[in-house]
């Protein structure tokens, strides 16, 4: 099966439709996870599909929403809501997403989408996780990203592993071929000055950007 669609999967996080969001999202196909289809209206999108085991769906959605498709799963299961929508994504043909409410609320949760997000770039998936006001991106090593933020955006580097040659430019505050610890808070806090560009000869990290 072809993969270039762009799906959009609707999580159950905090979500602001900012003009950027809707750029974003604009034209995509969409999956809804559980109570993540609360976003559907802001976001302008229609699921083609709506997962979960429903215990976090309120009433007046399913009501509103009873025409869309479900695939339905027991509550006593191996994987999150969001990461069967994905998978689904992926068998229809996905081969862009956007996780969107996929930041903010539980904090498990939360950091469960930034490890998908890894393990997707791995897959070769190009994703992001959103809630509107920030951003994530993966990155990996031999990768490099030009997120386009706006001058005074925030942009934070979080090294999941030791990084090797972690290029960072466009910012307050520039690397080059810079060395990393796991854990370390130097990359946290930059601020964009222009065309922001940050590349990785290896490692994992998250990018996790206010624009």
């Amino acid at each position: 099966m072809s993969t270039s669609a762009t799906f959009t999967i609707l999580l159950g996080g905090p979500l602001t439709a900012t003009p950027r969001l809707l750029a974003q999202v604009a034209g995509a196909r969409c999956i809804a996870a559980d109570g993540g289809m609360v976003h559907s209206r802001a976001l302008g999108l229609e699921p083609e599909l709506w997962v979960g085991d429903f215990d976090s769906t309120p009433a007046h959605l399913e009501a509103d929403y009873r025409h869309i498709p479900r695939q339905a799963h027991p509550a006593d299961k191996a994987r999150t809501d969001g990461e069967i929508a994905i998978e689904a994504a992926l068998t229809r043909g996905a081969g862009s997403l956007v996780l969107a409410g996929g930041l903010g609320g539980e904090t498990g949760h939360a950091l469960g989408h930034l490890a998908l997000l890894l393990a997707l770039a791995g897959r070769g998936i190009r994703a992001f996780a959103t809630s509107g006001l920030e951003e994530a991106y993966p990155l990996t090593g031999g990768t490099a990203l030009a997120p386009r933020l706006t001058p005074g955006a925030r942009l934070s580097i979080i090294a999941f592993s030791t990084l090797s040659g972690l290029n960072i430019s466009g910012v307050r505050w520039p690397l080059t071929n810079s060395h990393i610890a796991s854990g370390s808070t130097r990359t946290l806090s930059n601020v964009v000055t222009g065309d922001a560009q940050i590349s990785l000869t290896a490692g994992s990290a998250i990018l996790v950007a206010s624009p």
